[in-house]
């Protein structure tokens, strides 16, 4: 999500880190999650591409901060690096937007500075959102992994029923994600993070999206292969199948070929793991180097239970899932990072709010495409039921935002209404994706009851 200068020595640290089992120095407990000012905050996202249009005019911003603010929303999040690994400022590392849709920006003036001198006028807080290891968009054909021959590489091997295939030529999927463990992905991406930060050193925080893999199926390149052999110490006898492999009969409630883990399939999953949660703290340490005042966020799924798939353990590591889950290590636990963020949102993404809803969830009509969320009726498909998850497996560690997805309140603005102060009520606040969603519902007396009521 996000990023001067300076990107070779830059971040050798964070590569390193993720390529060998050396132990990374665990960041101080987080003074966010100790301070009183990070309680009760609502915070807003504002999609780059979804709003490109609109927020191409200084006006606009002005405007929709102002209604935002009236609505009880305290913290504005600006996506300036969507998914097609462009950024929305002038950057001297990566591909800037100028163009979206067919529409082109005329209007010449920097639009994160706009966000943040409009909402510190307001009294609000302005997080930049940026994603971070996916370098294109796959509906489109856009963005680095397409344009730069020399990022091809980049992108994502995924191990799937069909065999071994380039991350792009899976259109079914729209994000273009790319390697997490290649040290070149690294630091390019450390780079943008750092080169953000020294040019906006009024931003007020940073929040990571897409820190995470593509899915199971990703990464199976021969890279990934000989780091992890590295890891673990030893040869891979059999790959992929020493991972995994796909039974020829069996089917997962989605209606795909069911994966069957190999002898070593725990341990990739505890590598990955380690992968992600280096370069969070790596990034944490490089950018508040840069900027100590930095609130440094993090932006996940709330689907615990199956989010090691992306290779990621957003829990602290008090929390041992092993006790809980087959797939987790022991070891698994030593690389939840939530010690290293000062603030932390999850996407609570689920139409039914209390946890008694779980007991009436259709799993054949549920809409659940988000990478690593699988169909199921346990409780913490409710938004009551997976933010108090997360509050329990981050333990105090960071102040918690459990997030809607506005859109899939289509039709029903009470329960709209009612999922927002869940968020509140099980969490230290809200957080609403997206504000387009808002604007084409006319949900702003909606949005206002459920975030100050």
């Amino acid at each position: 999500m996000k990023k001067s200068i300076l990107i070779g020595a830059l971040l050798v640290t964070a590569s390193a880190l993720s390529m060998c089992g050396r132990p990374v120095t665990t960041a101080t407990q987080s003074s966010a999650s100790t301070m009183g000012g990070f309680k009760n905050r609502n915070l807003l996202y504002f999609d780059a591409t979804a709003n490109f249009k609109r927020f191409s005019f200084q006006d606009s911003i002005a405007y929709y901060l102002k209604k935002s603010k009236d609505a009880g929303v305290t913290d504005v999040v600006v996506d300036v690096k969507p998914i097609s690994g462009e950024v929305l400022y002038p950057s001297k590392l990566a591909p800037v937007m100028n163009e979206w849709a067919g529409f082109t920006k005329t209007e010449k003036f920097d639009l994160l500075t706009a966000f943040i001198e409009q909402a510190h006028k307001l009294g609000m807080t302005v997080h930049a959102s940026t994603n971070i290891f996916v370098a294109g968009h796959n509906h489109f054909n856009r963005g680095p992994v397409y344009a730069d021959p020399a990022k091809k590489d980049w992108q994502s091997l995924n191990y799937t029923a069909q065999g071994m295939t380039p991350i792009t030529q899976i259109k079914t999927k729209y994000s273009a994600m790319v390697n997490p463990a290649l040290p070149a992905v690294q630091q390019y991406e450390m780079g943008i993070l750092k080169e953000l930060i020294t040019l906006y050193p009024k931003l007020d925080g940073i929040i990571l999206d897409r820190v995470r893999y593509d899915g199971i199926e990703a990464d199976f390149s021969a890279a990934s292969r000989k780091m992890f052999e590295q890891y673990i110490g030893k040869p891979v006898a059999n790959f992929p199948a020493d991972i995994y492999t796909y039974s020829k009969d069996a089917k997962t409630p989605e209606g795909k070929a069911e994966r069957v883990p190999g002898p070593l399939y725990k341990q990739w999953i505890e590598w990955r793991a380690k992968v992600i949660h280096d370069f969070v703290y790596a990034a944490r340490q490089e950018l508040k180097a840069i900027n100590p005042k930095l609130i440094f966020g993090d932006y996940t799924g709330s689907w615990y239970p199956t989010y090691y798939e992306v290779g990621v353990n957003w829990a602290s590591k008090e929390y041992d899932p092993s006790q809980t889950y087959s797939w987790a290590t022991p070891n698994y636990k030593n690389f939840g990072y939530a010690e290293a963020l000062d603030l932390y949102t999850t996407g609570s993404y689920y139409f039914e709010v209390e946890k008694k809803e779980a007991k009436t969830i259709n799993v054949t009509t549920v809409n659940r495409t988000e990478a690593g969320q699988n169909k199921g009726t346990e409780d913490w498909y409710t938004v009551e039921g997976s933010a108090e998850m997360a509050m329990n497996i981050v333990k105090g560690k960071a102040p918690v935002y459990a997030g809607v997805y506005v859109d899939q309140y289509k039709g029903h603005p009470e329960q709209f209404v009612k999922a927002l102060k869940m968020c509140r009520a099980k969490s230290d606040g809200a957080m609403v994706f997206d504000i387009v969603h808002v604007i084409n519902e006319g949900w702003w007396n909606e949005l206002k009851r459920g975030l100050t009521e």
